[in-house]
């Protein structure tokens, strides 16, 4: 038993640590907590909204009242509702940065539906009412099924500014989304802040990260529903780690203003969703490439060297990244004279090689009055720093030394920003990289913008007016991509920008591609990546990656030739790493562990057809090019809970590759494979794994080797491929490839573009359709015609039918003219025929020779 007079330190350091705790930046951001502040201050006045006062039935929705307090619901299509709350007697500014104009002012057709009980309406997909006792909002299918119900005595409460929302949480309900928290894929059980935060060396319970996406999707029994909390400030996610069976979200500030987004199905709900923020731009295909990077290369000869080095051991690359030590004294938008000498004609000669370099071009820039420094004399001609309460422009410490940063909230900012970028497109970079634009600052206690930075919002849909950085700060890195990207394109309107940022708000993928920012060199870090991007991808996202072997600290050879494996199969596949770290390039560590990273990465370029069409894909509906499996398989399992739950670190590259890495990637014992209840074939194999899918959903267990990553590929996929080339560049020196992979519904497609241009938007693009039919043991395969006007680069097709497990030769019955023989390899269990392709369409047969 502890004596009374040992209490006195022990309560004093506890109450200190309170204080720290509740005075931190990001930490003073917890809505969810009923009373976040200590027992002294003045006591929040508190407004509980479940009191019924009257009802107004709208053209396409309802308001209900209770007191002053206005709540809106109204139908912006059958399966979208959007929810708005006036405390004070009028609603929100409708205003967004996440969700488009013209689709706040869509309309969907209601039938209202009132009894004693309660209020509501109800359209094709939906039903919606709010309980007249209790103000409780529900909302349900049309068969009754419950999608969203509010919870508790008061399912919305007000804490002056703050306010948090209620919602009941089955035990059965899973949740993913938000962007690229750590931890787990479903989000249930955890708690989570939106604040963007410069989280260097973040680790698995780290929270705040880098960006702050309030949305997310909930699975039921099958059935999805999104919900997208369009609100800026500080704001926290609690999915039932307060109370248990109820989640909550809430924010310090701003605007009660939510959709909610009816699938049933998840990938519709991801469409929906990219239906409000925005389709992401269909990217340069160089970027799908191997990217190399290292902060820093710091000067011409090294990467001269690196890149020399990259094709004399043919390492297919396309990208090599220049951090900020390409500039003088860190300057963004400068290049050090002494460093990169010959900085025009080395971009010059690089690009002869097919490499495209990115140069970082950070946010801050250096205040340097009366020096000559065109983006600071012509920034604060044009009023474009963001400023004090005082007036005066706000000056933090970043890696130039003291800096001023643009207020993005402007227009004209944006459009300054923008022209900074003509020198460094003229002299020959490829792509730009918005780093440190959280904001991160130096020299606060936050490390960050002081709270009462103001901002000048002058926007067109916003009320012109000054805002706090509290109010900002979420969307700042957001509209700093989007001045970039805006820039670029004004720049040179014909070619596709690319744009990759740290930090960013819903509906940033309309701009730019994004990372996770400083992880580490560590196992567990590698295994935190597939569910960092996973549900980076559910929320907008889908062109994402992790700094392969880790950014901060230096892998071990194995952990480097693991991760290499693991990302040729993510969106974005850029290898960097920390000043004072090893050398991270393929080669290190020797010849042994190169050629299995390189045989990797030449896999990747061999898909470089497939994956570009899931891109393309992406660019029209919003689905991310890594998927978790419920996306694709909401039903696989008996109860219909989310398989991946299963399932480890499995996930889906496009639709039809199931990458299955161990879930914990250091150990050495064997570990299951789930599969969704196809059929499925080994990709390297083209063993077909009848058993695989039986509803008992039996996993295959697989012994992990250095040199393996075991990838299936579903039954009914046809997936393109091409010969391998060193840059996306190059030419494919050879036939197209079509990998048939018999089975239910049979069909795949191929897109195809110059993958640089816009053209594409005005028919310059190749789209194909196949099919095939299995009858015994024949294949029937189907090449559709060539729709749109690009010209691709092959004339013949090479067809590989796979999971013709027979002995017995084969022979093409039907086809083109002229065909080349039928070969078998049954070892890879398949045949192939090599035809020409004018353009028109094929079909043909593959049989047993009788």
């Amino acid at each position: 038993m502890i004596e009374r007079s040992r209490w006195v330190p022990v309560l004093f350091i506890l109450f200190i640590l309170l204080f720290l705790e509740l005075s931190a930046g990001p930490a003073r951001c917890l809505p969810y907590d009923k009373d976040p502040v200590p027992a002294k201050a003045p006591v929040p006045h508190r407004l509980v909204l479940n009191t019924f006062s009257g009802e107004k039935i709208l053209p396409h929705g309802i308001e209900v009242y209770s007191g002053k307090a206005i709540i809106q619901i109204l139908a912006l299509r059958d399966d979208v509702v959007r929810v708005r709350v006036g405390p004070d007697g009028a609603l929100p500014e409708d205003a967004s940065w996440a969700v488009l104009p013209a689709v706040r002012q869509e309309r969907a057709n209601i039938t209202p539906e009132s009894s004693e009980r309660a209020v509501g309406f109800r359209t094709k997909s939906l039903r919606i009412q709010i309980d007249r006792a209790t103000l409780r909002l529900s909302l349900t299918d049309l068969e009754g099924n419950v999608l969203q119900e509010d919870a508790g005595d008061w399912p919305v409460e007000f804490h002056d500014k703050s306010f948090r929302i209620y919602k009941q949480m089955p035990l059965d309900e899973h949740y993913f989304g938000l962007g690229d928290k750590a931890g787990a894929l479903d989000r249930r059980n955890q708690t989570f802040t939106l604040w963007n935060t410069d989280a260097y060396n973040f680790q698995e319970s780290t929270d705040p990260l880098y960006k702050s996406i309030p949305f997310f999707l909930t699975m039921r029994g099958g059935r999805s529903l999104g919900v997208l909390f369009d609100n800026t400030w500080c704001s926290s996610f609690d999915f039932g780690k307060e109370v248990d069976g109820v989640y909550s979200f809430g924010a310090e500030g701003g605007p009660i203003d939510y959709y909610l987004l009816y699938g049933p199905e998840p990938k519709r709900v991801v469409e929906h969703y990219a239906w409000l923020t925005g389709l992401p731009p269909l990217p340069p295909l160089w970027t799908l490439g191997y990217q190399q990077s290292r902060f820093s290369y710091e000067n011409e000869e090294e990467l001269r060297r690196v890149a020399d080095k990259l094709r004399a051991d043919r390492i297919p690359t396309d990208a090599l990244y220049l951090d900020i030590d390409y500039q003088k004294n860190n300057r963004p938008f400068t290049v050090d004279p002494d460093r990169f000498p010959n900085f025009v004609p080395m971009l010059a000669d690089l690009k002869k090689e097919d490499f495209h370099v990115v140069g970082i071009t950070d946010l801050h820039i250096a205040a340097l009055p009366h020096a000559g420094y065109a983006p600071y004399d012509t920034g604060v001609g044009g009023g474009h720093f963001v400023r004090n309460p005082d007036g005066s422009v706000f000056v933090g410490k970043v890696w130039p030394g003291p800096s001023v940063f643009p207020d993005f909230t402007q227009q004209s900012t944006r459009q300054w920003w923008g022209t900074l970028y003509f020198d460094l497109v003229s002299d020959g970079l490829a792509g730009f990289w918005n780093d440190m634009n959280e904001p991160s600052v130096f020299n606060t206690p936050d490390k960050t913008m002081p709270d009462d930075v103001q901002h000048r919002i002058a926007e067109a849909g916003f009320q012109p007016r000054v805002a706090s950085h509290r109010e900002i700060h979420n969307v700042y890195g957001m509209e700093n991509s989007r001045a970039t990207y805006e820039g670029l394109l004004k720049i040179s309107p014909n070619l596709r920008p690319f744009v990759l940022t740290r930090a960013t708000y819903a509906g940033g993928h309309r701009y730019a591609a994004t990372w996770t920012g400083d992880n580490s060199a560590t196992w567990n870090h590698l295994r935190l990546t597939t569910p960092m991007l996973e549900n980076l991808g559910l929320s907008g996202f889908g062109l994402s990656g992790a700094d392969v072997g880790g950014f901060i600290g230096t892998p071990s050879p194995e952990l480097l030739t693991k991760w290499t494996e693991l990302a040729a199969f993510q969106p974005i596949d850029r290898n960097h790493s920390e000043k004072g770290t090893a050398q991270r390039e393929p080669w290190v560590h020797g010849p042994e562990q190169e050629d299995i990273r390189r045989r990797y990465i030449e896999e990747r370029y061999k898909l470089m057809p497939y994956l570009y069409t899931v891109v393309e894909e992406m660019s029209r509906t919003g689905l991310p090019v890594l998927r978790p499996l419920f996306l694709e398989f909401p039903d696989a399992t008996a109860d219909k809970h989310p398989l991946d739950l299963d399932a480890g670190n499995e996930f889906l590259f496009g639709a039809d590759l199931l990458v299955a890495p161990p879930p914990f990637p250091e150990k050495l014992d064997a570990y299951p494979v789930h599969f969704p209840p196809l059929d499925w074939y080994d990709y390297w194999t083209g063993e077909r794994l009848k058993s695989a899918g039986k509803p008992s959903l039996m996993p295959v267990f697989v012994h992990p080797a250095l040199d393996a990553l075991p990838i299936y590929v579903r039954e009914g996929s046809i997936v393109p491929m091409q010969p391998l080339v060193q840059s996306t560049e190059e030419i494919p020196p050879g036939p197209l490839l079509l990998r048939v992979y018999p089975g239910r519904d049979c069909k795949g497609s191929l897109y195809q573009d110059d993958g640089k241009t816009m053209e594409y938007k005005r028919g310059v693009f190749l789209r194909m359709q196949f099919a095939c039919t299995t009858e015994g043991n024949s294949v029937k395969v189907h090449i559709g015609a060539h729709l749109g006007s690009y010209r691709p680069w092959w004339s013949k097709v090479q067809v590989e039918v796979y999971g013709l497990d027979s002995t017995a030769s084969y022979t093409m019955v039907s086809g083109k003219a002229d065909p080349s023989p039928v070969v078998a390899d049954l070892s890879h269990h398949r045949v192939s025929v090599t035809i020409s392709d004018d353009g028109h369409g094929s079909d043909l047969e593959i049989s047993p020779q009788r």
